[in-house]
C-alpha cells in the first residue's frame, strides 16, 4: 500500500519504484531534494538498496536521457520499525529533547504540539565523515540541548536545502534577507566536514544567531 497522499511527488515517486528497480532520479523520479528520501527512511521506514555504506543511491546510465545519474532503488516493500523521525535518535530520546527544549520551534518561537516537532541536528548530516556520539538514553541533557534543535516539517526541509547549498557553494546560509552572521561571514572557511564552520549560520543555532543580533542592533 502506497504510505503517501495521493497526487503528491511521494506518491508518485513510490508507485516508479514499488517495481524494485532502479530509477533515474532525474527523469523517472520527480522528488528532487535529499531530505526527502531521507524522510522516505527515517519517517516511514522505507528501505533503500545501500550500495556503500550510508550512500543509498547509484550512478547508472540512464538509457532514457542517454545520461549518467543518480538512481534509487527500493530493497523491499516492507517497513522497517521506525524508531524516530530522525536516524539516531530513538523515540523516548526524541520526546527527552522536545521536553528540554519547551516543544518551541526554533524558526518562529512557536510552541507547537509534539507531533509537529522534529528533533534536528544543529550541525548537519551532509556535512558528517562519521556518526555523532549515540543519542541514547544515557545522553546527559546538556549534550542533548548542545546538539538539537526543534523544527517543524517546513522549516526543517527550509533548513536542509540551505546546507546543501553551503556544502555545493561554500556560501552559508542565512535568515531569509537578514545577511548577518555573527561569527565569519558569508563564506564557509573550514575543511568540510569540522563543525566549527556552521557557528554564525542560523541554520545553525537560530537561538545564538537572535541574541548576537541583538546584541549588535544595541550596540548601535
Amino acid at each position: 500500500m502506497n504510505p503517501f497522499k495521493l497526487n503528491s511527488t511521494s506518491y508518485h515517486d513510490y508507485e516508479i519504484l514499488k517495481d524494485l528497480e532502479w530509477h533515474c532520479t532525474k527523469c523517472e523520479l520527480q522528488s528532487g531534494q535529499a531530505k526527502t528520501w531521507q524522510t522516505w527512511r527515517d519517517a516511514h521506514g522505507l528501505q533503500f538498496e545501500e550500495p556503500s555504506p550510508r550512500r543509498w543511491e547509484s550512478r547508472i546510465h540512464c538509457k532514457t536521457c542517454d545520461k549518467t545519474t543518480v538512481h534509487r532503488k527500493l530493497k523491499t516493500l516492507d517497513i522497517s520499525e521506525i524508531t524516530s523521525a530522525r536516524s539516531g535518535v530513538s523515540a523516548k530520546t526524541a520526546n527527552r529533547i522536545k521536553n528540554l527544549l519547551n516543544f518551541e520551534e526554533a524558526v518562529f518561537l512557536r510552541k507547537l504540539p509534539a507531533r509537529l516537532l522534529q528533533p534536528d541536528h544543529k550541525f548537519p548530516q551532509i556535512r558528517w565523515n562519521k556518526d555523532e556520539e549515540p543519542n541514547d538514553e544515557s545522553a546527559s541533557d546538556e549534550y542533548l540541548i548542545a546538539k538539537f534543535i526543534l523544527l517543524n516539517e517546513n522549516n526543517n526541509q527550509l533548513k536542509s536545502r540551505n546546507c546543501e547549498r553551503c556544502v555545493l557553494t561554500n556560501k552559508r546560509g542565512n535568515f531569509p534577507g537578514i545577511y548577518f552572521w555573527y561569527e565569519g561571514d558569508e563564506l564557509w572557511r573550514t575543511e568540510s566536514h569540522d563543525e566549527k564552520g556552521c557557528v554564525g549560520c542560523f541554520w545553525y543555532d537560530p537561538y545564538k544567531w537572535r541574541e548576537e543580533l541583538n546584541k549588535t542592533v544595541e550596540s548601535s
